[in-house]
């Protein structure tokens, strides 16, 4: 004999959209959030590096071996430290600079790798500068979200709509509930009074 099975709740569409959006919410705070824990990684990294040199300045002439080009591709500068020949990328260049011109460079004593154009203050100024701008705009953005997916939560319903539920009870005397266990409750008078 063929039982009839029946159909699955579809739900409710205004609920699944709701839902939908609040996960997106969830999304953009997390990348958000992400995005200012990175910026401010960069920005701390570039002032740890200043305040170093800064403290002990020690100069040398630096030669450009590679300018910026497109995205991706940043400037290159190659100097030496301690008898070691190093490289850093992206340090500020004038406008006119071409490969192969000297320029002066301000390194760290205590780490030839923090390092920086004579004059400046941040080893690289255009991080330093989208740090700044960026953190913001991040922070601004995840309470933003943040406000949404509490606004999206007030705004649910509190059961579950859309999803029936069916109870199926067994024949008389044996209850779905009970799994075919007979009930505890006894009778009036119990086994006593059938003696």
């Amino acid at each position: 004999m063929r039982s009839a099975t029946p159909d699955r709740p579809r739900g409710n569409p205004v609920s699944r959209t709701m839902s939908r959006r609040g996960r997106g919410w969830y999304l953009g705070a997390v990348l958000s959030a992400v995005v200012a824990v990175g910026m401010c990684l960069l920005g701390w990294r570039q002032a740890d590096q200043a305040d170093r040199i800064a403290a002990h300045p020690v100069r040398v002439q630096g030669v450009i071996t590679q300018l910026p080009g497109g995205s991706g591709t940043y400037s290159q500068v190659a100097y030496e430290a301690d008898g070691r020949k190093l490289s850093a990328a992206d340090l500020w260049l004038p406008a006119d600079a071409k490969v192969g011109d000297g320029i002066c460079l301000e390194r760290a004593a205590d780490d030839p790798a923090a390092v920086r154009v004579c004059g400046e203050r941040y080893p690289q100024p255009v991080g330093i500068g989208l740090a700044q701008t960026s953190v913001p705009v991040a922070l601004a953005l995840l309470v933003f979200c943040l406000w949404r997916i509490r606004s999206h939560h007030r705004s649910r319903p509190s059961g579950r709509s859309g999803v029936r539920t069916t109870a199926v009870f067994a024949a008389e005397g044996m209850p779905a509930i009970t799994h075919g266990k007979r009930s505890r409750r006894r009778r009036k008078g119990g086994r006593r009074a059938l003696r």
